[in-house]
């Protein structure tokens, strides 16, 4: 049997207290079963009944009320991965050549989650170590708004979201974004998190703007112009 990789200890609190990423973490806890039932052990349960109370911890092992805003952030958060993974697989079915950078910023939004769950307040140097972010992926973004532009027509009306089911849930995926970059400002601000992640959420939905509208060009749509009622 082919092994299985564990997630790190980090992304594991990760998991439990924000809830990011169901999807691989349900790959994870069946790959965890499937080793866990190998060695003949007990297998774990994805449950752990810790939050009952209305409590969960962060990476540094803090019990903060699940309606603190460091886990109002790390919901949003996740919400906008789930939201990018819907339009992820309309774009699968048109073929658009830009799915991979989706699968890219899904993958940074973990990390994203990662430093969220780790306030600064109670941080010690090798958790801040471990779930430092930078911004390199800042840049690649840009990139990404930058080459889309330059193919699409200019912007001179005010759209609303449609042009197809890819370019509606791309749309759907940057008002996802606008709320978590809300909920994250003021953990940045507090000095609980990186600045550089609420920059990469700020230009995250620029881009999905952006590809939301050359996701429809792609397909031959017309998006939908506001036309102010009579």
């Amino acid at each position: 049997m082919a092994s299985c990789m564990v997630k790190p200890a980090h992304l594991r609190s990760v998991f439990r207290t924000g809830r990011l990423m169901s999807e691989q973490r349900t790959r994870t806890t069946l790959c965890l079963h499937r080793s866990y039932a190998t060695d003949g052990d007990k297998i774990p349960k994805i449950y752990t009944k810790t939050g009952d109370k209305g409590f969960s911890s962060t990476f540094t092992g803090e019990r903060r009320p699940k309606e603190d805003h460091i886990f109002e952030a790390l919901g949003n958060t996740d919400e906008l991965s789930s939201a990018i993974g819907l339009a992820r697989e309309f774009c699968l079915d048109k073929g658009h050549t830009f799915t991979y950078q989706l699968d890219k910023i899904q993958c940074i939004l973990q990390d994203v989650g990662s430093n969220i769950a780790t306030p600064r307040s109670s941080a010690r140097e090798s958790h801040i170590k471990r779930t430092q972010f930078t911004a390199p992926s800042i840049a690649d973004l840009e990139t990404w708004i930058d080459t889309f532009t330059e193919e699409l027509p200019p912007l001179t009306n005010f759209i609303l979201p449609s042009g197809g089911k890819s370019s509606t849930a791309l749309h759907l995926a940057r008002a996802v974004c606008r709320r978590a970059e809300r909920s994250v400002a003021p953990v940045v601000r507090s000095g609980e998190a990186d600045p550089d992640v609420a920059k990469f959420l700020n230009r995250l939905s620029d881009y999905l703007f952006t590809v939301a509208r050359y996701a429809a060009m792609k397909e031959g749509n017309k998006e939908k112009i506001y036309k102010r009622p009579e």
